[in-house]
């Protein structure tokens, strides 16, 4: 017997624009396959599903080609990091830092 489709969302975010689609897949769809079925390149043509990382519910998926979703998952389509988080932080603290000596020493 054949199961039935689920329900999942598939979500993209700018700074600017965002998109949350609902759609019908049968069941044993992987999260790339969702991503590559929303249509979401119709709404932001420059994204490239096939090499995007993907999550769900906030949480990274590392082999989005394998993980198979369940009913009700929201598949999330992230952007490429444009700086490493690490050394933005480190630039963040030492520049606080910088500020901090300089307004202690007039």
């Amino acid at each position: 017997m054949d199961k039935p489709n689920i329900v999942v969302e598939v979500v993209y975010a700018l700074a600017d624009k965002h998109k949350l689609l609902r759609l019908s897949v049968p069941y044993g769809t992987t999260v790339r396959q969702a991503a590559l079925q929303s249509g979401m390149q119709a709404h932001f043509p420059a994204l490239d599903l096939h090499n995007s990382p993907l999550g769900i519910f906030g949480k990274a998926v590392s082999k989005p080609d394998e993980r198979v979703l369940e009913e009700g998952e929201r598949v999330e389509i992230y952007r490429p990091l444009i700086a490493d988080p690490k050394e933005v932080r480190k630039q963040r603290a030492a520049k606080a830092a910088q500020a901090k000596a300089d307004s202690s020493g007039e």
